[in-house]
């Protein structure tokens, strides 16, 4: 399945950090309202059943807005619940490998950090990639800040959507602007808004403005 780029701008990566007045299916939605394109189910706490139930209700809530849905690392969520497209880190399997199991239907993203691996990762079928971080960020610890300009030498080197991720948020989005990147992934600048809908908005149409620059 090919990924259309479009579905890069807003792509809303959930965090169940920030569930508290609403419920992460509520809060999903309020990002959906707002103009999220694309959203990627993230549960690194909840077991299997749980997980499944919770993608289940929110991949009929995406098909509802008619925006794609992706499972985070867990593959076989992603084949029960019928995902849209499954994201794998360079940690995890591999992404011929992923293709292997769930066939030509569903989308893969592949996280890289070097024009080596987003080459590698193409070779292996991916369909977009995510690039980061490109800020420091909370979420994730562990991680290098790349570059601009590594970022800019990724979206030159692949033909496929990319997708900027960590640390992104309203103060920063148009530092992004003239790399190629189609889109910025964003966690807790979207979740830990208080009206997560009108924050959606404003993020967009920043995403939008930084795309077209």
């Amino acid at each position: 399945m090919k990924c259309d780029k479009k579905a890069m701008l807003l792509y809303a990566v959930t965090d169940r950090a920030w569930v508290g007045k609403q419920s992460l299916y509520e809060q999903v939605e309020s990002a959906l309202k707002g103009g999220a394109t694309c959203v990627q189910l993230r549960e690194k706490e909840l077991d299997d059943a749980a997980f499944l139930n919770e993608a289940i209700d929110i991949s009929a809530l995406c098909k509802k807005y008619g925006v794609p849905f992706f499972i985070n690392d867990n593959v076989e969520i992603a084949i029960k619940c019928h995902a849209d497209g499954i994201h794998v880190g360079q940690e995890d399997m591999e992404a011929s490998q992923v293709r292997q199991r769930v066939g030509d239907d569903m989308m893969i993203g592949v996280s890289v950090h070097s024009v080596e691996e987003a080459l590698e990762a193409v070779k292996n079928g991916a369909d977009c990639l995510g690039v980061g971080a490109m800020f420091s960020t909370s979420t994730k610890t562990d991680v290098n800040v790349l570059t601009k300009e590594i970022l800019r030498d990724i979206c030159a080197a692949v033909d496929i959507p990319v997708v900027a991720i960590g640390g992104i948020g309203k103060s920063n989005i148009s530092r992004l602007a003239g790399t190629g990147v189609d889109g910025v992934a964003l966690v807790s600048a979207i979740f830990s808004a208080d009206d997560i809908e009108n924050e959606c908005r404003l993020l967009r149409k920043l995403s939008e403005e930084m795309v077209n620059a």
